[in-house]
């Protein structure tokens, strides 16, 4: 569906106000100066328990510059795109660059490296949808999960959010590019109580670049119900050391702790369990870990990053082995390397999916745990240390047997990631990352 653009949606607009701002900035003496605006509004509409709880409205501006006196940098950012507040805004940002250190790594990217081409990705979708016509699709998502089981007694509510954007980049070496993007959700979470009073609340949610790619609010609310109800009943397990199954929910989180360790910041400040690890067999030969910035409507697609860099699909892991850190370029200039485009981020970070189902993984791991949420956040990345707490289902004999609650798993992410036997069929994109579950062959469960 499109639409004509909104005032504050204006590409043109937000070129000309970067324009302005990096020409402020040469004038008022900056050696070089870099420069992001961005214009975006929205709309999110909560139910609960049929009766509309919250309506909200946004629309949101910005704009940050970052001024260069030599080597040393200062930034300040305003939401007033007023030619006195840009001017203002530049005095501000060139202040603290007078009173900053000089780094010798600081400074805009290499121009041989900015993106040339923009092809078409794909990503804006915006949705031309009142408040009564998303609660009632919200509404929708919580009548389905509420009709699906009596058991179903309570609701946090189902939600619809929807929004778009635009942003422009420029710099004072002559890169411009801009970006326009659309991003729409609908989510749905309940409270399940069994006839002893025990109660397990869950959740499900879609997420996509266009309305009409979203799950319909049917699907995602008996999904919300099925996985509350599925936990019911839950209880301890006694402390072992077994083979633990990650839902491919929750399994994306350990791809997210690869990208932390390898990024740019934790390698220079060796604060990474995975420093002077490129070149390195970190997986099973198997494991294939990639970044696909150019995928059409993906959330996390762009073909430029955060300082104009092109750019583009490459392997992060391949055959098990890291191919390549995740680097802009101040962070590349720190350890004498060369930007991979990943100021902002990674995109897209996939991990590459096998045959097995689940219920074919469940059969290949036989007796052990399958995770469907983490809890806390006990993870040294200096070290590698691994410790969270989980809740799931305890399987013997390739079934799942009965739901588990309070338990912690620990390892340490070297051995998790090596100890990645199998990786699933079952492709989950609700972010920046698509995973499939995820069988690793051990880990300690500390439960009784």
């Amino acid at each position: 569906m499109s639409q004509a653009p909104h005032p504050t949606l204006d590409t043109g607009i937000l070129t000309q106000i970067v324009d302005d701002i990096l020409d402020l900035a040469r004038e008022q003496g900056a050696s070089a100066a870099e420069a992001s605006a961005s214009t975006s509004k929205g709309l999110s509409v909560t139910v609960r328990l049929g009766e509309v709880e919250s309506i909200e409205y946004h629309q949101d501006k910005g704009l940050g510059v970052t001024v260069y006196l030599g080597q040393s940098k200062g930034s300040a950012s305003t939401s007033d795109f007023s030619r006195k507040a840009l001017s203002e805004t530049v005095s501000a940002a060139l202040t603290i660059a007078r009173h900053t250190a000089a780094d010798p790594f600081a400074g805009l990217a290499d121009p041989a490296l900015f993106a040339t081409k923009f092809p078409e990705l794909d990503l804006y979708h915006p949705w031309s949808i009142d408040a009564d016509t998303a609660a009632e699709l919200a509404r929708r998502c919580e009548v389905a999960a509420r009709d699906c089981d009596s058991r179903i007694h309570n609701s946090e509510g189902g939600s619809l959010g929807t929004g778009e954007g635009v942003s422009v980049y420029g710099n004072t070496l002559g890169f411009i590019g801009s970006s326009r993007s659309s991003r729409h959700s609908l989510s749905c979470s309940v409270i399940a109580e069994d006839t002893k009073g025990g109660m397990q609340r869950d959740y499900w949610y879609d997420v996509a670049r266009a309305a009409d790619a979203l799950a319909t609010p049917e699907a995602i609310g008996k999904t919300a119900a099925q996985r509350a109800l599925r936990r019911l009943g839950a209880r301890k397990v006694a402390t072992t050391k077994a083979p633990v199954l990650f839902e491919n929910q929750v399994a994306s989180s350990v791809i997210g702790h690869l990208a932390s360790a390898i990024s740019g910041g934790s390698l220079y400040r060796k604060s990474s369990f995975l420093v002077d690890s490129l070149g390195k067999r970190l997986f099973p030969e198997h494991i294939r870990i990639y970044e696909e910035p150019l995928r059409r409507r993906g959330l996390g697609s762009s073909s430029f990053d955060g300082e104009g860099v092109a750019t583009r699909n490459r392997d992060i892991i391949a055959d098990g082995v890291l191919e390549g850190y995740i680097l802009d370029s101040y962070s590349a200039r720190k350890l004498n390397m060369k930007t991979t485009g990943n100021a902002g981020g990674v995109h897209n970070l996939t991990l590459r999916p096998g045959d097995a189902s689940l219920e074919d993984l469940l059969r290949q791991m036989g007796r052990g745990l399958l995770v469907t949420e983490l809890i806390g956040f006990g993870i040294n990345m200096v070290t590698g240390d691994y410790s969270r707490g989980a809740a799931g289902f305890w399987v013997e004999h390739g079934e799942i047997q009965y739901p588990v609650e309070e338990i912690t798993i620990a390892s340490t992410l070297q051995a998790m990631f090596q100890g990645m036997s199998v990786v699933g069929s079952d492709m989950l994109i609700h972010g920046n990352t698509g995973c499939s579950s995820i069988l690793v062959d051990e880990m300690t469960i500390a439960g009784d």
